[in-house]
């Protein structure tokens, strides 16, 4: 049995749901989480966690509000001696093996000062890790947000990278991409098509998207992200957040309308369902999620403030192209890097 410090980024579920299965799946060993807010709820029903401060993004009218992140990073970046050093001193009384990092920003620095192996396990660094062929309205939120990954974030010794899409890893990186990680019940759900709709919004919501539906299709459509967690406007239901009914309202939709998270996108993909994505205006790690679900032909993407009837009725005439290209596609890891971080826990590498 191996022991794993394992530091998840706060906000949003997606972070916390890849580390709750891992260390679900790897009961052999035992993982003590290093996270806070959205994460440590997610995550402390079923294993220790020790709150540190997470470094997260704001966001405003669908877009990140870069002056209020800034803002909310500069008291922690000035602490960040201090909070290094409490998690140097869970280091010392839990003794774990190696350590682990989804997008958390002090753990693999007190790895760094304890002499631990470290291993990165996210999506984001896809972003810098990899090569890309981007379209050149991509260049400056690819350079300027890829600061982020690339040094407050920097990858660690070993990265294994989480994508549906899968470009090629540059070679100074040490480590590899897999396939998503998912739930158990996503795994065993039977999908089919129902015929309605599932919207989901995770980091920032906005009423053009509900006015949009209500014009656009006659479908009913399941919100989930907003303040609204019940009741009935139209064709539109409000639901509130749950793992149960969130996923067996996913297993029967005909297509899902999200933003540009890649844990659902991996899940919807999975499941068969064509995907609208509307990415948060400037969060580049969503706009390329969105660049690759188009180049894949998984589903088309576009800007809220651009959404058209139009696009909408464009968007169901290629249902069928969509479904087979997903056909095509890989969306399960599970097996695969369960193994490789069994082998990072137990050999402190993993094989490339």
């Amino acid at each position: 049995m191996g022991r794993v410090l394992y530091g998840v980024h706060g906000t949003g579920h997606g972070h916390a749901m890849r580390g709750l299965t891992i260390a679900r799946h790897l009961k052999q060993h035992e993982f003590l989480f290093v996270a806070n807010d959205d994460a440590k709820r997610v995550l402390e029903g079923e294993f220790n966690v020790y709150p540190i401060p997470n470094l997260g993004t704001v966001f405003k009218d669908y877009r990140i509000d870069f002056p209020a992140t800034i803002a909310k990073a500069i008291p922690l970046l000035w602490q960040r001696e201090h909070y290094t050093d409490l998690v140097c001193q869970v280091i010392n009384d839990f003794k774990p093996d190696v350590c682990m990092t989804d997008l958390e920003y002090f753990v693999p620095r007190a790895a760094k000062k304890m002499a631990l192996p470290c291993l990165t396990l996210d999506h984001q660094h896809i972003i810098t890790c990899c090569e890309h062929n981007l379209p050149l309205n991509m260049w400056w939120d690819a350079f300027f947000q890829g600061l982020t990954p690339r040094y407050l974030f920097a990858p660690t010794d070993y990265n294994l990278l989480i994508s549906f899409y899968a470009p090629k890893m540059l070679s100074k990186y040490r480590g590899r991409v897999a396939p998503p990680i998912l739930r158990e019940r996503v795994i065993e759900a039977k999908p089919k098509d129902l015929g309605h709709i599932v919207v989901y919004q995770s980091n920032s919501t906005s009423q053009k998207l509900l006015d949009f539906l209500q014009k656009a299709t006659k479908r009913t459509c399941y919100i989930f992200g907003y303040a609204k967690t019940e009741g009935k406007i139209g064709n539109l239901v409000f639901c509130q957040k749950s793992e149960e009914g969130f996923l067996r309202l996913l297993e029967g939709a005909s297509y899902v309308i999200q933003g540009g998270s890649h844990t659902l996108m991996s899940e919807a993909l999975y499941l068969g369902k064509p995907i609208l994505s509307l990415p948060l205006g400037s969060m580049v790690e969503q706009l390329f999620n969105a660049l690759y679900l188009e180049r894949l032909g998984y589903g088309l993407a576009c800007a809220i403030e651009k959404l058209t009837v139009d696009l909408l009725v464009r968007f169901e005439a290629n249902l069928e192209k969509f479904r087979a290209a997903i056909a095509l596609g890989s969306f399960l890891g599970n097996d695969l890097v369960f193994s490789l971080v069994d082998q990072f826990i137990t050999s402190k590498e993993i094989s490339a």
